[in-house]
């Protein structure tokens, strides 16, 4: 059977060298069909008879649908190359910018979520809630606003013997104190109003807090500082409401140790000194003016009272202003904005307070905002109105003291004056 195309033969082959040749000359090269585009030219006589009409191919494809991989840029044998078939690497898609913006914003939240959440706890796992004002009997009504009893001690616990030197605390055993305020919060604004310890009072019928028995009240009068002393702070609240007939909500106390600890994780308070002073009693050593006062000195200025004129009625002053001073010192973004301060700062405060049992860190938030609006102007501070004294006791107003107690009771604003 001849494979050859028609008019071809095996004939026309000639004597070539080729298979199934017996000739010895080789082969000539085989004319291999022309890829023309566009229509081919006509057909004519050509050797060995004639060539028939072969497909049009135009940019490699037949026009009876065949391929021939030819001209089309195809390459073959598949991977190891640089890129599709045009040449070029794949672009990569632009990036969502919107969508990485979310993810930023949702991981941001996130995590100051979480590290509030954890603060909170923190915190509050800190406070130490040894007071009991349940045990406080016979209890004025509660009126409008907070009223927070704000005690400074002279405990001198975690000091060592050499802290005690430097601080010019002393080594008295046990604790008294040191000074007394109630700081009231409410619609008009904060009231701060300094209780002086020699402040005679008389000590009520009370419930031990400790034996839970019933001491009856015997008319006897004393110095205020005298009902610490003898009961701790459930007597000095139940002591303080008999004698003003105001409700105490909170009670806060803070020693030595923890009142220059604070100053010092704070990086100390800037203070307008009114006055020189020099006490060597409590240490102090200032020369009149703006200063910024470490824990050392903070102490130092708070506890003076024998180089001032008014005695403790002018300490009592300082003391305000110092603690007015401090509110707002914490409150700067230097401080907030920077945990390597701010949580010294909180750690340093939570580890000195005592506090009531039902005191809260929204409570204890309340009363230092409170405490930073008396020294921006949005309050009041004053010393209890007194009338005399007797016998080295100081003798309380008693118709301006129940004036006082009567607009913060209806959380009105305050027109009393005191000393």
């Amino acid at each position: 059977m001849n494979d050859w195309p028609e008019a071809w033969s095996d004939d026309n082959r000639g004597g070539r060298y080729g298979r199934g040749s017996a000739s010895a000359q080789p082969e000539s090269p085989r004319v291999m069909r022309q890829v023309r585009r566009g229509q081919p030219a006509p057909p004519g006589p050509g050797a060995y008879g004639g060539v028939p009409q072969q497909p049009q191919y135009v940019d490699g494809r037949g026009s009876g649908g065949y391929d021939s991989g030819y001209n089309t840029g195809q390459v073959y044998g598949g991977g190891g190359g640089h890129g599709g078939g045009d040449g070029y690497a794949p672009q990569r898609p632009a990036p969502d910018w919107r969508r990485r913006i979310k993810v930023t914003v949702i991981t941001l939240v996130t995590v100051l979520f979480v590290t509030t959440v954890a603060t909170y706890f923190w915190a509050d796992s800190k406070l130490n809630r040894e007071v009991d004002l349940s045990k406080v009997i016979e209890r004025p009504e509660k009126g409008g606003g907070t009223n927070y009893l704000i005690v400074g001690s002279d405990s001198r616990e975690g000091l060592s013997d050499e802290d005690k030197k430097r601080l010019r605390t002393g080594s008295s055993d046990g604790k008294r104190t040191d000074s007394m305020m109630i700081l009231h919060t409410g619609g008009n604004g904060p009231t701060l109003i300094s209780l002086p310890r020699d402040s005679n009072v008389e000590i009520p019928t009370f419930k031990g807090s400790e034996s839970g028995k019933i001491y009856q009240g015997t008319g006897r009068q004393v110095k205020l500082n005298a009902a610490y002393a003898e009961d701790g702070p459930e007597l000095l609240v139940r002591t303080v409401e008999f004698n003003t007939g105001l409700h105490i909500d909170h009670y806060v106390e803070i020693g030595f140790a923890g009142f220059a600890n604070i100053v010092d994780a704070a990086g100390g308070v800037e203070i307008d000194i009114p006055q020189d002073i020099k006490d060597t009693k409590s240490g102090a050593d200032f020369r009149k003016g703006k200063q910024t006062l470490n824990g050392e000195e903070a102490l130092a200025f708070v506890r003076t009272r024998y180089a001032l004129a008014g005695s403790d009625l002018d300490r009592t002053k300082n003391q305000q202003k110092f603690l007015s001073a401090l509110a707002n010192q914490v409150a700067t973004p230097s401080t907030v904005l920077n945990p390597f301060r701010l949580y010294p700062t909180m750690g340093a405060g939570l580890d000195s307070l005592i506090v009531d049992k039902d005191m809260g860190l929204f409570d204890l938030a309340d009363m230092f905002w409170s405490m930073k609006g008396v020294s921006g102007g949005e309050g009041t501070s004053m010393n209890m109105p007194l009338a005399g004294s007797t016998g080295g006791n100081l003798l309380w107003d008693k118709d301006k003291v129940k004036q006082l107690v009567n607009q913060l009771n209806n959380d009105e604003k305050v027109t009393v004056t005191g000393d």
